[in-house]
């Protein structure tokens, strides 16, 4: 399914996010791997098995296969980070930020594609798991490296839009049957 078809699978109830689908990734100024890679990351981080089945063939063709593998790698160890830091964060008791974590982050510091996208790729799925010490962490290095607010915002914005997308599609899909 293309993009076009994905858009015209979602209800007309949400007309805005089929609009916004079009905008955030037809639309994008991101370049092309940091809109796919973001694009597939958030995808998988929605959890949407229809959303991911239709996305991620355009996503593969866009990216390199060092890309590819490295967005699905941001999904992967910020499903992990986020739980852990979000929950670090939510405990009332501070001690449990002195603790050492003893979680292997090993693709952050090499993960196979220039450390911007990567850094971009995990903020967009920080965003969709709600966890706002990893949003934090990984929007101060993005503006350390010089990348503007209006880019980081684009990739939130493409997570919002993919999440509510995938919200809405696996919902009339489990209404359906």
């Amino acid at each position: 399914m293309s993009l076009d078809a994905l858009k015209s699978a979602v209800p007309d109830y949400a007309k805005d996010l089929k609009l916004n689908l079009g905008s955030v990734i037809g639309n994008s100024e991101l370049p092309a791997q940091q809109l796919w890679g973001t694009v597939l990351a958030t995808a998988i981080a929605s959890r949407s098995p229809i959303l991911l089945r239709e996305l991620e063939p355009e996503a593969k063709a866009n990216l390199s296969p060092e890309a590819y593998t490295a967005a699905k790698a941001a999904a992967a160890v910020m499903a992990m980070n986020n739980v852990f830091y979000r929950t670090r964060h939510l405990l009332s008791d501070p001690e449990y930020g002195t603790l050492r974590a003893g979680l292997r982050m090993n693709v952050i510091g090499n993960p196979g594609v220039e450390k911007v996208d990567f850094e971009l790729w995990s903020l967009a799925v920080s965003a969709v798991n709600g966890c706002g010490q990893c949003l934090d962490s990984h929007e101060q290095v993005l503006r350390k490296a010089g990348v503007d607010r209006e880019t980081i915002q684009e990739a939130f914005k493409i997570a919002a839009v993919i999440q509510a997308v995938g919200v809405t599609l696996d919902s009339e899909a489990a209404l359906a049957q």
